[in-house]
């Protein structure tokens, strides 16, 4: 391998230079490769002398675009099998934010400086720091199935992460702060008051949320063969999607059985009688469609309810009727302020659950250890159940106990 100064001069009469860097790649066939300046021919020809010595070297001509290796990504995941929601969010990505940026570099060309530089683009275009991150791991993504088809040797959007290591990750997670109650967590006072106030169709589903931690596609893919009523326990084993596919949990930990208190079982078996009905495609001996009871929180007509019904009809209304809202600032026809609810999301019954799960016996808890926690929530592992809610565990060192602790010693 050669690093070597080429001059000529242009049909102008301009004298020109670049550094070229001259080798042969693991099958021996030569490669050149042309620099403006010599410190960049130097650093690739180090770089390319150790990626062609461990056999994973990729010269630029032999790879392909961002582009061209997206569409490879793309049916890579369709193949293995991905949700129809993933593999969508993927395309979305690919096609709004990938590509109109670095869709024409080469793989090889890719550097951790060019990733940052993405990364600007994508801030002086107006996405949020949200997207911003989603891009980048789908773009981690996009190259690690690269690097397994053998067309570029690094991934450099990892490098970057592991580089930046652990210093921008925990400030972001400390400005983004803990989940706190009253904000993020619904309060016992609030969670009564929504229960007060639940009725119809609603009240089920909001009381199954709220006591069993389901999330909301677990709830809508929810089967009545999997409510024990005599057990007192809900089996999940299936979930529904934004585009009402049934399938099953994202993880091995999602699938899991959870005890019901008896209110939520009361709660089911007087639904159960009210339940619609999906349409089996038969036809019975009578002539007539058949129908049966199949998933627990359906639609009017037996099928998959849509979120947005849940939390437009259902939450939203049963969290105002509560009066756990907040002033949205307008005001109505009669001059009346125009109130919200103060949580919007299915998540924050969630949330409520797990605190539930972890606060003390005599606070109103059920003072579970983090491992139950982690499966009762069905997280795939205890870090991530530490990381959201690690700081609502009780302290062992708080006043009363310290305080004990003292009189025994001086005793």
């Amino acid at each position: 391998m050669s690093v070597r100064k080429r001059e000529w001069i242009t049909s102008k009469g301009e004298k020109k230079s670049s550094w070229v860097v001259d080798y042969f790649d693991m099958a021996g066939k030569r490669r050149m490769k042309t620099f403006a300046k010599k410190k960049e021919a130097d650093a690739f020809a180090a770089t390319a002398k150790v990626e062609v010595r461990e056999g994973v070297h990729v010269a630029d001509s032999a790879s392909a675009t961002v582009e061209e290796a997206g569409k490879l990504w793309i049916a890579s995941a369709r193949a293995s099998g991905l949700e129809r929601a993933t593999i969508d969010d993927y395309e979305r990505h690919l096609r709004m934010h990938i590509v109109p940026f670095i869709g024409a570099s080469k793989l090889p060309s890719l550097s951790i400086a060019k990733i940052r530089a993405f990364e600007d683009q994508l801030r002086e275009a107006d996405r949020s720091a949200a997207m911003i991150k989603k891009v980048l791991v789908s773009l981690g993504s996009l190259l690690a199935d690269a690097q397994e088809r053998g067309l570029v040797a690094r991934n450099v959007v990892r490098d970057m992460k592991a580089k930046r290591g652990s210093g921008e990750e925990r400030k972001a997670k400390r400005q983004k702060g803990r989940l706190k109650v009253g904000v993020d967590i619904p309060t016992r006072e609030e969670v009564k008051a929504l229960i007060a106030a639940l009725a119809g169709r609603w009240r089920p589903l909001i009381l199954t949320a709220t006591f069993c931690g389901l999330r909301a596609s677990e709830l809508r893919g929810l089967r009545w063969q999997d409510v024990d009523v005599e057990k007192l326990e809900i089996r999940v084993h299936q979930r529904a999607d934004r585009y009402n596919d049934i399938g099953r949990p994202k993880s091995i930990s999602g699938e899991r059985t959870l005890p019901a208190p008896p209110m939520v079982i009361n709660a089911l078996r007087e639904w159960k009688l009210a339940c619609p009905k999906r349409d089996t495609g038969k036809i019975g001996e009578d002539g007539q469609r058949v129908m049966a009871l199949d998933l627990v929180f359906p639609n009017g007509s037996g099928k998959v309810e849509q979120l947005n019904n849940i939390l437009r009809r259902g939450l939203h209304p049963a969290w105002i009727a509560a009066g756990v809202t907040m002033d949205t600032g307008q005001a109505d026809e009669q001059g009346k302020p125009v109130l919200a609810p103060k949580y919007t999301g299915m998540h924050a019954l969630r949330h409520f659950y797990a605190s539930w799960c972890i606060n003390r016996r005599k606070d109103g808890g059920l003072e579970l250890p983090p491992k139950v926690v982690q499966e009762r929530l069905g997280h795939s592992s205890i870090m991530m159940t530490m990381d959201v809610y690690g700081h609502l565990f009780p302290r062992s060192d708080d006043g009363e106990e310290m305080a004990e602790a003292e009189r025994a010693f001086l005793s």
